[in-house]
């Protein structure tokens, strides 16, 4: 009875000891976007304090004030959200077809054109930037959204992770179906997609959140104030005087809102989205 109570003692000793050390990490990583928020509502001679602080003093709306005032972040936060929502969606339509047909059609050259799909996650971006700047000023879509979204429509990981999801589909109720007469189509769209709502929530939402954060390719492709990204705009708020951090961390906190509220929501289809997508059985 001694060994097992000493047995069951170490046990809880060891996942207290590994819940502190999460908890621990969890604040490590969470600091930087803490202090924003306190920063955001902090006085500008406060901000530049020696030593620094990490709560306000006396509590003010001025940054978020300044921030309304000096940009247009809201028609910032439209811009992304057209760019983030309609490229989200787009990507989920190539990756799904994309994915069934890797999954579901045996042709020559499957294999082939899958492992090239997945080659292209190895190029860096960076190479293609300037390469995919010239086709989009050529094709006159410059300060555009869908200069914006062009290269955010395809996605190899995405189609991966569709395709890992759509191989667990049963082979016999895919066989039941074409034996009653369901077309490829119809077996897609009534069938496949339904039972794949996780899968396809993950990768809405994950290439949403990742959409909504980029900063260069809209930088680049726009030139027009009224174009410019959420991202973008927060950098126009860099000014000569030198009191910026108090709106900057007030304009961060504003467009870390839609995206965190996304993922607490939805954080469970995410999870399950990606363990579907994580094994083939």
């Amino acid at each position: 009875m001694e060994r097992v109570s000493a047995s069951k003692t170490k046990k809880d000793l060891g996942k207290a000891a590994f819940q502190a050390a999460a908890i621990l990490l969890g604040l490590m990583v969470l600091f930087p976007v803490i202090y924003c928020f306190f920063v955001s509502f902090m006085m500008p001679n406060q901000v530049q304090s020696i030593p620094p602080t990490i709560f306000p003093k006396e509590w003010t709306l001025d940054n978020y004030w300044n921030v309304m005032e000096t940009t247009t972040i809201g028609r910032f936060m439209l811009n992304s959200l057209i760019l983030a929502g309609a490229s989200s969606v787009i990507r989920l339509i190539t990756a799904s077809f994309a994915a069934f047909a890797f999954a579901f059609y045996e042709f020559k050259g499957r294999n082939l054109l899958f492992m090239l799909c997945l080659g292209t996650v190895m190029i860096p971006s960076d190479v293609v930037l300037v390469t995919n700047y010239q086709t989009i000023s050529q094709l006159g879509l410059v300060n555009t959204y869908i200069g914006m979204m062009s290269v955010f429509c395809v996605s190899a990981m995405n189609i991966f992770m569709m395709r890992q999801n759509f191989l667990t589909f049963s082979k016999t109720l895919q066989e039941a179906a074409y034996v009653d007469g369901c077309s490829n189509i119809r077996f897609f769209f009534k069938i496949l997609l339904p039972t794949s709502t996780p899968v396809l929530t993950t990768v809405f939402i994950s290439s949403f959140i990742s959409t909504w954060n980029t900063y260069l390719w809209p930088m680049l492709v726009t030139n027009n104030p009224l174009m410019r990204t959420v991202q973008v705009g927060v950098t126009m708020l860099n000014n000569e005087d030198g009191n910026v951090y108090g709106p900057i961390m007030a304009a961060s906190m504003m467009v870390l809102v839609p995206t965190a509220m996304i993922f607490l929501i939805f954080r469970k289809k995410i999870v399950s989205g990606m363990m579907g997508g994580a094994i083939k059985g």
